[in-house]
């Protein structure tokens, strides 16, 4: 008797769980606060692969600066947001670009990574309506599956996305993005679970391309702190200008 009371407040707690809740406790874990990174990332099409290491600074999403290591041609490049409005760094030729907002959802660097998804702009939590669809077995594990449709005044352009959330620890599994004609346009793939500071999360993302065959992207931590004190002028044009 006592275990299935058990089960049952156990089955009752997980239906009680809105979807907001949800999105924000997933998102919340692989985000905190702020954050410091050391991150490879490696772009595969069917002409190349390249890699590319970076250290990078994040405030929720709020500001973040992402500083290129390697390879060496694009050693000292940089990206770097403040609250709304965001900037590139090409220190080849010294060069300061403004991004507007038009080109947020352009890809980064030339990977299936958006600007937006690298600085974070876009807030799951605020601009989009969840809906928990149902609980269900996915990719093995046991999962909440959440729809997200956008607000009206949302500054996003996707239709939907679908989300599944590990019950266990909240751990973001995957996320689909589809277009405004429910077209499936690109998948983001969570793996590899490992602790960082103190918290299991997925160590690696995989970006995948649907609408171009055989291109997809990854990121993999190498490094990552959480909730760390970063001084105010990481996010600053004189840390962006700043030769390394």
């Amino acid at each position: 008797m006592k275990n299935i009371i058990t089960l049952i407040f156990t089955i009752s707690l997980i239906w009680s769980q809105s979807a907001n809740e949800i999105i924000k406790k997933a998102e919340k874990l692989v985000k905190g606060t702020s954050s410091v990174a050391t991150f490879k990332m490696t772009v595969a099409t069917p002409d190349f692969k390249r890699t590319m290491e970076m250290d990078s600074w994040w405030e929720g999403n709020k500001n973040a600066l992402i500083v290129i290591k390697s390879p060496r041609r694009e050693k000292g490049n940089k990206t770097l947001k403040i609250g709304n409005e965001m900037w590139s760094y090409l220190r080849r030729t010294e060069t300061t670009i403004k991004i507007p907002p038009s080109m947020m959802l352009q890809s980064w660097n030339g990977s299936d990574f958006t600007n937006d998804d690298l600085v974070r702009e876009s807030n799951l939590a605020k601009d989009y309506v969840q809906k928990l669809i149902g609980k269900e077995k996915f990719r093995n594990t046991n999962c909440w599956k959440i729809e997200l449709t956008p607000k009206p005044e949302a500054p996003v352009v996707w239709g939907k996305l679908i989300y599944w959330v590990r019950i266990k620890g909240y751990i973001p599994m995957q996320v689909d993005y589809y277009n405004e004609k429910n077209e499936l346009v690109r998948s983001l793939i969570y793996s590899n679970i490992k602790n960082f500071d103190g918290r299991n999360i997925p160590a690696k993302m995989k970006m995948i391309n649907h609408k171009k065959k055989n291109h997809s992207t990854i990121i993999e931590y190498l490094k990552l702190k959480f909730n760390a004190k970063i001084p105010k002028r990481i996010f600053s044009f004189q840390e962006l200008e700043r030769g390394n």
